[in-house]
């Protein structure tokens, strides 16, 4: 590509020296070899892998290693049953994890689309349209109102040029063009002699000489990032991860172990490895990936009935976790939609309220001007033209003013259209008695202008003082973030009709009117939401940064000022500094994407887990970068959809605040689902290897192990998961990034819980062998494990006791586990065929009864003990 260089920083002339051309633009010999050099004017991307090859990457985990070895063995030794439940279960978990891999591909197909297909250029003195992806450095592009631009370039002619390049910048104001050079040091979203590849032109006309194409546009370099950022794990994925790893060695050494004490006392090396591969199955919790993916989907469920839509599962888990939201401003936390908020004129400051004008007064003349002096349209929901000009209008139907009308009723003579230069337009409406002008423009470009001031009393001389004090409110609405436009008028000679340049003299002052994207609604509760939630707001916008904190401080993300920074502050640092620097700043403004990036990577060094909302081409990397990316469903583009974790369908701020409240309690049911599956394995590890090293029976044989691992595993897990949702969640602080799912607390309780219930299967084993021999024996322990964990789901639901409360019989998901569960136990008790295929011995009544009250007892001393620690520790957290 064309090598470095800062073109909007050269004059005009001088970039064409360097790129070889001239206004009249290439000739087809030069744009051929151009081609060949330069290459397409699209964005590339490195080679995709494979469906296939994603499929088999996703038996990586060293779980499934250790599974798919078991099941080989199993296969090969001749228990088939064995191995056809484990390639189920690890089949589909890599099904499911590889559309959660593809669907993450969209992003740069999205960017490409966003690439203007045709451009008008000029090409050998002739205008042309040729598809964008011809484009070369050089050609001159040829700009009207309404056409996307589709390469950078540096503007040659502009006639009032207005480009929307919000998706770009994050701005929701226009961007105004100019020709002059510029400082080395502006930022991208100040580059007014640039005109920029994504972005369009809603005003004027214009030239411009392409000089950066494909990935060396700006929006090229977001496509670079997002090549080049890498998604993160979630605090679950990675917890589990470390413990699936450690708990695999353990089992596999016990396992090993019990293999070997069961070949020295006798039994055939084939049925002791069968045993120990069975005990292997069921005592790996193969099902967990499984059941958190089934629980993380529910959850997705859940909030997309709440217009939050979850396109990777494990967002879910990730929106509990985040202790920092870096939201963009326009269209996230503000309406995107510039409103009127106050009028000053006649020496008086008003509100701006619906109704508020009176047919005579002032104010309802500087409205009227502003109806007049405006180009802009609204047709049923669709408004056309800048945003400052519709807001305009907008507020005169507020007043009873509709544009239409009044426009008929002043026809325009003439006009002098708005140039960055001049800072103001001009239009020439009649009167009653002649003609008037009626001009609108900056503040600074129009006051020097106006000799004179409209008051209450008629129009008199603009004295020192008045000026001053119109300077002072100006100056006031600035710092307040308000945008403002200056209004002023004359009287028109006959022959001034026709509007000259030297025309716009000796004004009439009307008056200010100022206006602001404003905040959503629900945006200042849902910030406060977030704070009592122990989660940080941080705004990152590409605005001003008056206009950033004005708005952060009226929706509570702001306190002082000191706390709001721009980009080039950020440039400034590097990367150890920015990690202290981010901590006290709340507001950035002027920021471009790398910046954006910079933040949220600074925020997750220092061990935060970061969420990322934005819904333009300029979020898409940080959306990517972020441990939860945001999007809005909207007015986002679809490259910011499809680089995001979730996308809010309402664009409100406030569905975060719910995804949250969802996220947190999903991760404590997956919590629960997790407790039960643990701590129920670590009761039939704890059954075997007593049995062993005290010279026992065997107490399940392998089929007993694979029924509970099929049934009274999973059901009760993910009906664990779909406990109802509380909202105490939200008062709790978010949980440190390093903090491990299975800390010493839960590995405890996971401990204890599962002594208890290996007491209560050794008693029921013990009363079986002494009454009736090894065959009952092994149908009791099978029996006394199966109902053990069935009513260990019940202790799961909370660290506070369940028997007796509401909340024993308030999810019927888990009411359905037991039931289900326990019929599929009776049947297999009972029936004889599955009497012979599950290995069980016939029972009577009263062995059954013995072999259900052991662990019904270890079920009551589970609930005593949470009620005695509750009274202990004054209260549980859940």
């Amino acid at each position: 590509m064309v090598e470095k260089k800062l073109w909007y920083t050269k004059e005009a002339g001088e970039v064409l020296q360097v790129l070889r051309t001239s206004e009249k633009g290439l000739d087809g010999q030069e744009v051929q070899e151009r081609q060949k050099r330069y290459g397409k004017n699209e964005l590339t991307e490195s080679g995709k892998k494979s469906t296939f090859r994603i499929f088999l990457e996703q038996f990586q985990d060293f779980l499934v290693v250790i599974l798919i070895a078991a099941a080989i063995l199993s296969g090969f030794l001749g228990d088939a049953e064995s191995s056809v439940v484990i390639v189920v279960v690890i089949t589909m978990n890599a099904i499911l994890g590889t559309v959660q891999h593809k669907k993450a591909e969209q992003s740069l197909d999205s960017l490409k689309q966003m690439s203007a297909p045709h451009a008008k250029v000029l090409r050998d003195g002739n205008t042309v349209e040729v598809p964008a992806s011809e484009l070369v450095p050089g050609d001159i592009l040829l700009l009207e109102a309404g056409d996307f631009v589709p390469a950078d370039g540096r503007i040659l002619e502009n006639a009032s040029m207005k480009l929307n390049e919000s998706a770009l910048t994050g701005e929701s104001v226009t961007a105004e063009k100019a020709l002059e050079a510029l400082p080395e040091q502006t930022p991208l979203g100040d580059r007014k002699n640039m005109v920029f590849s994504g972005s369009f032109l809603t005003y004027g006309r214009g030239t411009a000489v392409v000089t950066d194409t494909g990935m060396e546009t700006e929006l090229g370099k977001i496509a670079a990032l997002l090549k080049d950022t890498r998604e993160k794990k979630t605090p679950l994925q990675i917890s589990l991860d470390q413990f699936g790893r450690t708990l695999s060695y353990l089992i596999l050494g016990i396992c090993a172990v019990l293999f070997a004490v069961c070949t020295f006392r006798g039994m055939a090396m084939t049925d002791a490895f069968l045993f120990a591969v069975a005990l292997a199955v069921a005592a790996i919790p193969e099902a967990l990936s499984s059941i958190v993916t089934i629980v993380l989907a529910f959850g997705t469920s859940k909030l997309a009935k709440e217009n939050a839509i979850i396109r990777k599962l494990q967002a879910v888990e990730g929106l509990g976790s985040i202790s920092v939201i870096c939201s963009d401003k326009t269209g996230t936390l503000t309406q995107n939609r510039m409103t009127v908020r106050k009028l000053y004129t006649a020496g008086t400051v008003y509100e701006a309220e619906d109704g508020m004008l009176e047919e005579a007064d002032t104010a309802h003349r500087l409205v009227l001007d502003s109806l007049l002096c405006n180009d802009a349209q609204i047709s049923g929901e669709q408004e056309i033209g800048d945003p400052t000009e519709t807001a305009l209008l907008r507020f005169g139907f507020k007043q009873g003013m509709d544009y239409r009308a009044e426009r008929e009723r002043y026809s325009r003579l003439a006009e002098l259209p708005f140039d960055s230069e001049r800072k103001r337009m001009s239009v020439a409406v009649p009167e009653k008695e002649g003609w008037r002008l009626v001009t609108k423009g900056a503040v600074d470009g129009l006051l020097p202008l106006v000799t004179r001031i409209e008051t209450e009393e008629g129009v008199r001389a603009l004295t020192e003082a008045d000026r001053k004090g119109i300077e002072e409110i100006n100056r006031s609405f600035s710092e307040q973030g308000l945008r403002v436009l200056a209004f002023a008028s004359r009287t028109l000679e006959e022959t001034e009709v026709c509007l000259e340049s030297d025309t716009e003299k000796d004004y009439v002052f009307l008056g200010l009117i100022a206006m602001i994207d404003p905040p959503r609604e629900e945006s200042r509760q849902a910030v406060k939401a977030c704070r009592e939630a122990g989660i940080k707001p941080v705004m990152i916008t590409g605005d001003h940064k008056i206009t950033a904190a004005a708005i952060a401080k009226e929706i509570g993300i702001l306190e002082d000022l000191s706390e709001a920074a721009e980009g080039s502050e950020v440039d400034a640092r590097n990367d150890e500094q920015l990690r202290d620097f981010v901590e006290h700043i709340s507001v950035y403004a002027r920021v471009s994407p790398e910046n954006k990036i910079r933040i949220v990577r600074a925020w997750q060094e220092k061990g935060h887990l970061v969420a990322m909302t934005g819904d333009g081409v300029n979020d898409a990397p940080a959306l990517k970068q972020a441990d939860v990316g945001v999007a809005m469903g909207v007015t986002g583009t679809e490259v910011s959809k499809d680089a995001a974790a979730m996308v809010l369908a309402d664009d409100n701020f406030a569905t975060i605040v719910k995804a949250v409240e969802n996220g947190r309690n999903v991760y404590a049911n997956i919590r629960k689902s997790i407790q039960f599956l643990l701590s129920g394995n670590t009761a039939g590890i704890l059954t075997v290897v007593y049995a062993s090293f005290l010279g026992l029976p065997i107490p399940f044989a392998p089929v007993h192990l694979l029924f509970i691992n099929l049934l009274t595993d999973s059901l009760p897990a993910i009906a664990l998961g779909l406990e109802p949702h509380e909202r105490a969640v939200m008062k709790q602080k978010p949980r440190p990034r390093d903090e491990m799912i299975l800390n010493s607390a839960f590995l405890k309780n996971m401990a204890v819980e599962g002594l208890i219930m290996a007491a209560a299967t050794i008693a029921s084993f013990y009363i079986g062998l002494y009454t009736m021999g090894n065959g009952a024996a092994s149908t009791m322990a099978f029996t006394a494990l199966c109902f053990s964990r069935l009513l260990h789901g019940f202790n799961c639901k909370s660290d506070r006791p369940v028997l007796f409360r509401r909340r024993f019989v308030q999810n019927r998901y888990l009411l359905g586990a037991f039931f289900a569960g326990s019929v599929c136990l009776l049947a297999v008790l009972f029936l004889p065929p599955l009497q012979r295929v599950f290995d069980v011995a016939a029972l009577p009544g009263s062995m059954l009864l013995w072999a259900i009250v052991p662990p019904f007892l270890g079920f009551l001393i589970i609930q005593a003990g949470k009620g005695l620690w509750c009274l202990i520790k004054k209260g549980c957290t859940k």
